[in-house]
């Protein structure tokens, strides 16, 4: 769109790892769009995928998505494949595709499913879809070697599906842009996005309202570390260990350690799910058969076969929840297969991520580089996404540009509001990513 031009209605998507969020905006404003859930209505939609065979189905596979797929999925778990999470594969050139039965689907035909859930579970709000729509894309995507060509052509497949052109915008300057709408006065802003699966980083000059320009980009990185590292870390201290993480198995006449790739999967929602099949079943039987401590091995293929994936993230995230809260917390979960008790300190916590914290401040340090800014230059420092609420991750920031400059709130809608501003402002050409310009 030429920056002469300005776009009365707007659309901007925030596709999350974890959730996804959706807002119109018009007249300089923008709204967040409800969608409807099983438990009422919400601006926040899961993104989460169920898929069941069911007969006189097309391709005999049924599907729902966001709130209904948990919804299928706690109903009737051993006949269904549930998937979350599947944002982080998207520049994974290793994933090509997710077996759900007797089909195979690629990335993008996950994504059109759950798009075509998330429009319909709108009521209607988006049948009348502007010009272009401006969608989320995080400043680094999961994955040592992230492939952002692939993940750019593989979300070009996926919103094709809503007929319109679209236009990709880094999400931290989402969030910079629905904060720089609280602000009076010029300021610069560093905003620090949260996510499932990456963490990113944006400074923005904010000017004046009314000015020709409200917002510059200064500078920005990011890093595939957030919400789904921390909670790999909890799982990695209290789960794996009882599912054979570890422990050894024999080899002809020798004793060897189980090696670690076993549980890789169990790193994040979109592999984990996927371990339900023959061939993984049949390694894992193999290993159990040689393994010094059997019944871990057992206990980890209950999980794989029963579908409790599920069920340990959630009690890995109502563990994070009470750390954030509390310097005390309760691991509690409870099934036929596997039981897991356990009181965990914030401090143990803390801990566990102390090696990604790290690295997010080695990022944070990069995007002040770049800026050519100094902590002490920035005004105001807006945190949002789901794990900024975790304690470690506000004291980093705290630490490094003081407490009285931190600013949080609409932590899980924010980015989606800011992109309908974009949408709507005279220069949407200026903020596209680099790699769609």
């Amino acid at each position: 769109m030429p920056t002469s031009m300005v776009s009365p209605r707007s659309v901007g998507i925030d596709f999350g790892t974890t959730n996804s969020v959706i807002a119109l905006g018009q007249g300089g404003d923008a709204d967040l769009v409800e969608f409807a859930a099983p438990g009422g209505k919400s601006s926040v939609f899961r993104s989460a995928l169920c898929f069941w065979q069911e007969e006189g189905v097309r391709g005999g596979l049924a599907h729902e998505a966001g709130p209904w797929a948990i919804s299928e999925f706690l109903e009737f778990p051993q006949g269904s494949r549930f998937l979350q999470s599947f944002k982080s594969v998207a520049a994974n050139p290793a994933f090509e595709q997710a077996t759900l039965f007797e089909r195979r689907l690629r990335f993008e035909e996950l994504g059109q499913v759950f798009l075509e859930h998330l429009v319909e579970h709108t009521g209607g709000a988006l049948a009348d879809l502007p010009e272009s729509i401006v969608v989320g894309r995080p400043v680094r995507y999961v994955g040592a070697r992230p492939d952002v060509e692939l993940a750019r052509t593989r979300y070009d497949a996926m919103f094709a599906l809503l007929g319109r052109p679209v236009h990709y915008v880094y999400e931290p300057i989402g969030a910079a842009f629905s904060f720089a709408s609280r602000l009076t006065e010029p300021a610069t802003l560093l905003v620090a996005d949260f996510g499932g699966g990456t963490s990113d980083f944006s400074i923005v000059r904010v000017n004046a309202p009314g000015s020709a320009r409200r917002c510059e980009p200064l500078g920005s990185a990011g890093i595939g570390i957030a919400g789904d590292r921390f909670d790999y870390r909890i799982m990695d201290h209290l789960v794996l260990p009882l599912l054979g993480k570890g422990g050894t198995y024999r080899s002809f006449d020798k004793v060897l350690e189980i090696p670690a790739g076993h549980f890789a999967d169990f790193g994040d929602w979109s592999r984990l799910a996927m371990m339900r099949n023959r061939r993984t079943l049949e390694q894992l039987a193999r290993l159990k058969h040689g393994a010094t401590d059997p019944a871990a091995i057992a206990r980890m293929i209950a999980v794989v076969e029963h579908e409790l994936g599920f069920g340990l993230y959630e009690a890995v995230g109502g563990l994070k929840r009470a750390l954030s809260g509390a310097e005390h917390g309760a691991f509690r979960f409870e099934s036929d297969a596997l039981t897991i008790e356990a009181e965990v300190s914030r401090a143990d916590f803390e801990t566990w991520i102390a090696p990604d914290l790290q690295r997010i401040g080695e990022t944070v340090d990069g995007a002040l580089a770049q800026s050519g800014l100094r902590a002490e230059e920035i005004d105001h420092v807006f945190l949002t996404g789901g794990s900024s609420l975790i304690p470690a991750v506000r004291g980093l920031f705290e630490q490094r540009f003081g407490e009285e400059r931190i600013a949080t709130g609409n932590e899980l809608t924010s980015i989606a509001h800011g992109l309908a501003l974009i949408g709507q402002s005279t220069d949407l050409a200026e903020w596209i990513a680099e790699d769609q310009a």
